[in-house]
């Protein structure tokens, strides 16, 4: 087990694995010192995790979907590494798309959900870039989507 897969029991986390694309495309790629993980969407036990932040969902309840999607990205990252997480040199760069109403403004909090978790798990290797935005929906119906960019030793 690694060490970063060591941090993440003691939070009380396994990695799923990495589950397979549901279109044409791949989950990710891996270019020079950079993997590219496809967006990543609110799933927990196999179920997705879905609602309209500012309609039925608070943003308590996005953050906690949007901590799902960090942990899909560690178990996409983990299966471009062969298996092995302590590949990880730093998370660069996160995009969070959050199913919102047109009012709804809180999109930065309801991504802090993954930030957070990550630079927990990760500590400062966990520390990215990040834009967080709005969608009018999202596959499924569900909360959240966020893809990673993240480099690799």
């Amino acid at each position: 087990m690694s060490t970063y897969e060591d941090r993440l029991a003691e939070l009380g986390v396994t990695l799923p694995d990495a589950p397979a694309p549901a279109a044409n495309y791949v989950p990710w790629a891996i270019v020079g010192d950079l993997v590219f993980v496809s967006g990543q969407i609110s799933m927990q036990d196999g179920a997705f995790i879905t609602g309209k932040l500012g309609d039925d969902m608070s943003v308590e309840e996005g953050a906690a979907a949007a901590r799902t999607c960090a942990i899909g990205l560690l178990a996409q990252l983990k299966a471009a590494c062969g298996g092995d997480l302590d590949r990880l040199v730093r998370v660069v760069k996160l995009t969070g798309f959050v199913n919102s109403t047109a009012d709804f403004g809180d999109q930065p909090k309801v991504v802090n959900g993954c930030s957070d978790f990550l630079v927990e798990a990760l500590g400062d290797a966990g520390r990215h870039t990040r834009s967080a935005v709005s969608a009018a929906s999202l596959p499924f119906g569900v909360a959240v989507e966020i893809e990673g960019i993240f480099q690799i030793g």
